[in-house]
């Protein structure tokens, strides 16, 4: 059953009156979706609840009572140090998918039409095995590989026993975003920017990020620097590096100043921003850093075709530099300039305030509270060298009185309306292209995000109202026989007996944090009794019970209350 707006309405009751979503207007092209604190600021679920719903993709049958046990530190603890020989389901999960891979013959190659495993994640393929794929004739087999990784980061999101991990990595792919679609040598080669760049550094140290992201196939390729030499040097990579990787738009002063000199700090040497000329000094700094691909250096000297990261000297400018207030001596070893402005950039205080608020944005709240966001600032700072440097910060924040007392700030994105509805109804996952085309028409371009901005962290983004009705038809969509992508007995883990009233209690408390309004429950306890009692077992065939429970847990899963996080 696919649900209108107007029939969902009908439904679970007059939204608005319960201070959850307005519909300004009859022509209206947005949704007004107010969080729950500001519904009912005085209410809170239980901390594992607003745990399990932030630090980690909604919890799966179990969970809350084991972080109850643990308490909540013990529980921050452990995600903090994940240990992938301790994730068995996760393990076998990803060891029986099959991802299917389909095109015709072509010059020099057969037709393919089969349910491969996973075998750049399963097997930890290395660049000397991924890289051959790049000049693979038939363009699936170029893609396979970030379609592999589509595949394990759904799996691993959904069963993983590292579920604070995998929202780090989802934060951090989408912080250094890269369009993986956009050349087919980063599509051949994702698995190392997701394994060895994003997750290998998703709790480590910032720096030590930063830098590999520079170094890596994806970014090189992604924007420019693979290509940049001196005369003049290519200014993307550099610029997004200020902007978007580290000290970000909120520090960028050129507004108000075009001379370093005039910087507040810079003569002190610690300016308090950066202008434009700290970004064109930046990019001479990184003239030289290459992907090998065969290129020609000069001459008959060429670069192997390998796909390693390649240093190339003669490309790149050695004359002096300065970049934020920083004096770069001429002359230098090789990579030198270019590490320097790594730490430059990367220690720099409006990097740790424009970090840490990104983080509070994303497990926290749009308007994380600046007393907060300083904190955390100091602790990165002071952490700057630690290998566990980000680990420190987030365990600073997710151990906040403000983590604890502001759930409902924010609001799922549909990746996460997805995983927390496969989690919370113990679903057996099968990821297909089609699911992460859904995914797609509801905003999520999972690898596949044209600007280098990224996928928007704030609520209002991802509320329009074709994304709240795309939201609700995915419930459906996701237990429907065509989609294919998950197998679900709602009916069986429902225990046995249960009286009407009952059977709605369990699933509400299965999938949401927060009740939902009194007259939603009224309406929920309605279709699920029809013309029995509420308080008896519900009448009618077995059949027609099975759909009365698969549509109350659907409409449970179309609440605001299920969207809140």
């Amino acid at each position: 059953m696919t649900f209108s707006r107007r029939r969902f309405l009908g439904a679970s009751a007059t939204m608005a009156g319960a201070g959850i979503v307005d519909f300004p207007g009859k022509h209206t092209s947005s949704i007004t979706f107010r969080t729950h604190s500001q519904a009912d600021p005085a209410a809170n679920p239980p901390i594992e609840l607003i745990a399990l719903n932030r630090m980690a993709y909604g919890p799966r049958p179990g969970d809350v009572a084991r972080v109850q046990q643990m308490g909540l530190t013990a529980y921050v603890d452990e995600q903090l140090n994940p240990n992938d020989a301790d994730d068995a389901l996760c393990a076998s999960k990803l060891a029986s998918a099959r991802l299917r891979i389909q095109y015709d013959a072509g010059m020099g190659y057969p037709a393919v039409d089969e349910m491969r495993p996973l075998r750049t994640i399963t097997e930890n393929w290395g660049l000397a095995q991924l890289w051959p794929l790049t000049k693979h004739p038939a363009y699936q087999e170029r893609i396979r590989p970030v379609e592999e990784v589509r595949a394990a980061t759904l799996i691993r999101a959904v069963y993983s026993k590292w579920q604070l991990r995998e929202v780090l990595v989802e934060f951090w792919h989408n912080h250094f975003n890269v369009d993986a679609y956009s050349d087919t040598r980063i599509s051949a080669t994702w698995p190392l920017y997701d394994r060895d760049v994003i997750r290998r550094h998703c709790l480590g140290n910032f720096r030590n990020m930063v830098r590999d992201v520079a170094k890596s196939i994806a970014m090189g390729f992604y924007l420019d620097n693979a290509f940049s030499r001196d005369g003049p040097a290519n200014e993307n990579y550099a610029r997004e590096l200020f902007e978007l990787h580290t000290l970000g738009q909120e520090n960028y002063l050129n507004h108000l100043y075009n001379r370093w000199r005039d910087v507040p700090g810079a003569l002190e040497g610690n300016p308090i921003g950066y202008i434009d000329q700290d970004v064109y000094e930046a990019a001479r700094a990184f003239t030289g850093w290459t992907i090998a691909y065969g290129q020609t250096i000069s001459g008959n000297l060429r670069l192997p075709d390998t796909g390693e990261f390649a240093y190339v000297d003669l490309w790149h400018d050695n004359a002096q530099k300065r970049v934020l207030a920083f004096e770069i001596d001429p002359n230098r070893p090789p990579l030198a300039d270019g590490e320097d402005v790594i730490r430059l950039v990367s220690q720099h205080p409006g990097t740790a305030r424009y970090i840490c608020r990104k983080l509070c944005r994303r497990l926290l709240a749009d308007d994380p509270p600046a007393s907060l966001v300083n904190t955390l600032a100091n602790v990165w700072l002071t952490n700057k060298d630690a290998p566990d440097q980000i680990a420190r910060t987030v365990r600073a924040l997710l151990l906040s009185d403000e983590f604890a007392s502001t759930f409902g700030r924010k609001v799922k994105r549909p990746f996460e309306v997805v995983v927390s509805f496969l989690r919370a109804t113990n679903a057996e996952v099968t990821p297909n292209r089609d699911l992460f085309w859904q995914l797609q028409e509801m905003g999520y371009r999972m690898f596949n995000w044209g600007p280098p901005t990224g996928h928007p962290e704030e609520s209002a983004a991802w509320l329009s109202t074709n994304g709240m009705l795309r939201r609700w038809n995915i419930i459906n969509q996701l237990q429907s026989t065509w989609l294919k992508a998950a197998t679900f007995d709602l009916p069986g883990q429902t225990p046995p007996g249960l009286t009407a009233r009952q059977i709605v209690e369990f699933w509400v408390g299965r999938l949401l944090a927060v009740p939902p309004p009194t007259s939603t429950m009224n309406r929920l306890i309605d279709l699920m009794r029809q013309n029995g009692s509420a308080d008896a077992p519900p009448t009618g065939s077995a059949d027609e019970i099975v759909d009365r429970i698969k549509s109350v847990v659907t409409l449970i899963a179309m609440t605001p209350e299920f969207q809140l996080r």
